[in-house]
């Protein structure tokens, strides 16, 4: 579903900051090689995760779901000197496709990848976040929240990816379609829990942008 019209999409996207060159290269790659490439970012998210990690200058960021490490060379555009991400994704077969491109961005020496479910992984993550990017399974979306509140400093920002679900979330569910009840459940967690603060933006398929109080 698009929220808007596809002509005036593409006049917001030509009126905002072009991507830089390797993100078109990676882009063009995962459609070329990799399943499901419509789970990119895209140019006008991924400038809106570049401008928002250079507004906070991130020494540490987490991100649930890597695919092909789009989102990730955005939010390292913003990242402190030293800062570092950790990326987890549980497909094997992207890892050498992703470490390709960190290492072409100069930012491979900071970006960690960690393999498996993020759900055994999380708990042994020792470092707290400024930003944290949620953009894996719905399914597990609020497990995801419960288990990185914790690690995200007081102040920091947690970005949740997809909360609309291509308009699904605003219709009568399946009682079988596990994804979209969680996220409306999801949603409703994050305008109403006292932990954080929340605004969903209608950015693409939505996108979730909270802080935590």
């Amino acid at each position: 579903m698009e929220f808007i019209s596809e002509k005036l999409a593409d006049y917001v996207t030509n009126n905002s900051q072009k991507e830089p060159e390797i993100l078109t290269d990676l882009a063009r790659e995962t459609h070329q090689k990799v399943l499901l490439p419509r789970m990119l970012s895209g140019t006008l998210q991924g400038r809106f995760l570049s401008m928002l990690s250079k507004l906070i200058s991130p020494e540490r960021i987490l991100e649930i779901g890597t695919y092909t490490g789009y989102a990730t060379l955005c939010l390292a555009e913003g990242l402190a000197d030293k800062g570092e991400i950790d990326t987890i994704d549980k497909n094997e077969e992207l890892v050498d496709f992703q470490r390709k491109y960190f290492d072409r961005s100069g930012f491979g020496k900071q970006i960690h990848q960690h393999l498996g479910n993020a759900i055994d992984l999380i708990p042994d993550l020792k470092n707290e976040y400024d930003l944290v990017f949620l953009d894996a399974d719905k399914s597990n979306y609020l497990n995801y929240f419960e288990l990185v509140l914790p690690k995200t400093r007081p102040g920091g920002l947690i970005l949740s990816d997809n909360v609309l679900w291509s308009g699904k979330v605003t219709q009568q569910v399946d009682p079988k379609d596990k994804d979209t009840q969680v996220l409306q459940k999801f949603n409703k967690l994050l305008a109403n829990d006292p932990r954080v603060e929340s605004v969903l933006l209608p950015l693409r398929d939505g996108l979730t942008l909270t802080r935590v109080c």
